[in-house]
């Protein structure tokens, strides 16, 4: 479905750097530079914080931009469903990983998929124009397991590799 959308958004021929498919992500928190030595003990905090909570229903939706229409910097797919149980996962692993060390986000939570970032202006308006009429592909999703990743940032973008699942309850 994201493959679609992608297309969709390509075919516009914007100057954009689109993101692999495979390294799509909804970040919970971003945690920045990480000791690699406390990652063990860090998702074993996080694995604590989260094991009451249960899976639940997302649904992809809609497109958008960071910070606007006018000036978009950020390419990305919404996200719809059980909102309360995802603001829920995401609040407890905001204070795990603040009791934990790591400073509190001073921006909200805005659930998201990056698809891709404006590299330059080269057809943006076009973009711009398929993002206001958005897309009207959806595509629902069980979210049973969060990741903590390790990016790796390559000149062709971020490689992320999966250092630890943490598995929700069903």
């Amino acid at each position: 479905m994201l493959d679609k959308m992608e297309q969709g958004l390509r075919s516009c021929g914007a100057e954009v750097g689109w993101v692999a498919i495979p390294s799509i992500h909804l970040t919970l928190k971003f945690l920045g530079e990480v000791d690699p030595e406390i990652i063990p003990k860090l998702a074993e905090f996080l694995e604590a914080a989260s094991e009451p909570e249960h899976g639940f229903e997302l649904r992809l939706r809609g497109l958008g931009c960071f910070p606007n229409q006018k000036g978009p910097r950020v390419i990305w797919c919404g996200i719809e469903g059980d909102a309360d149980a995802l603001l829920k996962l995401q609040l407890k692993v905001e204070r795990a990983c603040n009791e934990f060390g790591f400073p509190p986000e001073d921006r909200s939570f805005k659930p998201h998929l990056t698809l891709g970032r404006v590299k330059g202006k080269r057809n943006l308006q076009p973009l711009i124009d398929y993002i206001k009429i958005g897309s009207d592909l959806e595509s629902s999703f069980r979210v049973g397991h969060y990741n903590i990743y390790r990016s790796t940032l390559k000149p062709q973008g971020a490689i992320y590799g999966v250092v630890r699942t943490i598995t929700l309850r069903e």
